[in-house]
């Protein structure tokens, strides 16, 4: 393990696009990121990493002569008692129901890393490693070197990212999506389910750079659980401000969202909210049975209820269960109990997660899944793939791409309601194409206004 002080440099959008510059140069797969609140850093990324398609259950594992007890183990402690990362598998689990019989993306990829750039709270840039191999120059320099700013852009005119990128979406269909939620609130009255997530699907057309997206979104929306992997099968820009499950030691932890206002609204209001806060609850009791097969008994505990948080263009209710795990239990087990997310499913889970296969106008794919990364010292943080973007190519090789979104229906919602909460949580992602277009035609010596 190898660990260099690298100072302070680009920010994480920037220096993500020296790293893809670097691996065009070498010839090189390129990177990945996870960036906003991963392993205690601001950002952790992986200069060059080949993503493949592996089996789900292979996806986060980890090589059993690996060099650490997932964070327990003070030698691969930082000073402020936070651990070290040095790598591990990075890679995303596609939502495990309703999968086509050709998938865009393969349902589980990943892939290993021996090197991670970590950006600390503090704005420094750390170089670690599981080998013993200094940092190279040229990666020092692709982060020292990159131009730094001292906030997020505010405006369409001071765009971070030079790399073009262009989607053209077309929206889901909302009598679809009504039928979906009228058929849900029937189940509900029927004693069928509680609550369920019912979801819908932009669809697009793209060229250009994804990577360029993600660099984009992350430095305009500022996400908590933002996370980028690509390979030959296309790319992942997942902006998701949810944690699915984290396991460091032997803490489990997961943060469920539900309860969604727009960023104009009184966020008063979702405390204040009958159904915001019953689904909220519901999910929480879904969690904590989810973590109590894998935990020892009487550990599991809500450390956090009902907590209004803001995420990119809303405000959300947030709450945070916890538990210790049994010996012996690992990280596919955990997946095993817990996948997918409670908060994308619905109360009783298993009867949800039948019925929505019927309400939904299209498979979720990577939607809904899950993106993130198991350190054989960090342990392992995996967020809910919503907010998130799947970059593919069709038959002819032109480039499709999807965003998912949804939202939990109670005996209290209303379909109308639903379908904008919809529009709420994809507005943030649809509004970086508009930003893309103000700052192209500024550059072309437009004058702004039209």
């Amino acid at each position: 393990m190898r660990m260099e002080r690298l100072g302070r440099g680009g920010t994480v959008d920037r220096v993500l696009g020296a790293l893809a510059e670097r691996a065009r140069i070498l010839a090189i797969p390129a990177p990945a990121a996870l960036s906003g609140e991963w392993f205690g850093a601001a950002a952790v990324l992986v200069p060059s990493v080949s993503v493949e398609s592996v089996p789900p259950a292979e996806v986060f594992s980890l090589p059993a002569d690996a060099p650490g007890p997932g964070g327990a183990d003070r030698r691969f402690q930082r000073s402020d008692d936070r651990p070290l990362i040095g790598g591990g598998r990075i890679g995303y689990l596609a939502y495990p129901d309703r999968i086509p019989d050709r998938p865009a993306l393969p349902l589980a990829a990943s892939g290993w890393t021996d090197t991670v750039l970590r950006l600390d709270a503090d704005g420094c840039w750390w170089y670690e490693t599981l080998g013993t191999a200094p940092c190279p120059d040229d990666l020092a320099a692709a982060v020292l070197d990159s131009p730094s700013t001292a906030a997020p852009p505010t405006n369409a005119t001071e765009s971070t990212n030079a790399t073009d990128w262009h989607i053209d979406w077309t929206p889901p269909r909302r009598d679809e999506h009504r039928r979906g939620v009228e058929h849900c609130l029937d189940a509900i009255r029927a004693g069928e389910v509680y609550q369920a997530c019912v979801c819908t699907r932009f669809t697009g057309r793209w060229d250009g750079d994804p990577l360029a997206f993600f660099a984009d979104g992350i430095s305009r929306t500022d996400p908590p659980r933002a996370a980028y992997l690509q390979g030959s099968w296309g790319a992942v820009a997942s902006l998701s401000p949810e944690l699915f499950v984290s396991l460091h030691g032997d803490t489990l932890r997961s943060s469920p969202i539900k309860g969604t206002l727009p960023l104009s609204a009184d966020p008063a209001g979702l405390r204040a909210s009958v159904k915001d806060v019953a689904e909220n609850v519901m999910i929480v009791d879904l969690v904590r049975n989810d973590l109590g097969r894998v935990a020892e008994t009487g550990s599991v505990r809500v450390e956090d209820l009902l907590t209004v948080r803001p995420a990119p263009g809303v405000w959300h209710l947030v709450s945070t269960v916890a538990a210790e795990r049994r010996p012996g239990v690992t990280v596919a087990d955990v997946l095993d109990a817990a996948f997918p997310p409670a908060s994308v499913t619905g109360c009783p889970k298993l009867r949800a997660r039948t019925l929505l296969t019927r309400w939904e106008g299209s498979a979720r794919g990577v939607y809904c899944g899950t993106v993130g990364m198991s350190s054989p010292i960090a342990g392992t943080e995996l967020n809910v793939a919503i907010r998130t973007v799947e970059f593919g190519h069709d038959d002819s090789g032109n480039g499709v791409c999807a965003l998912g979104v949804g939202g939990g229906i109670t005996i209290d919602s209303d379909p109308d309601a639903e379908w904008q909460e919809c529009l709420d949580k994809a507005a943030s992602i649809l509004a970086l194409g508009d930003a893309r277009a103000a700052v192209q035609h500024t550059s072309s010596g437009g004058d702004g206004n039209s």
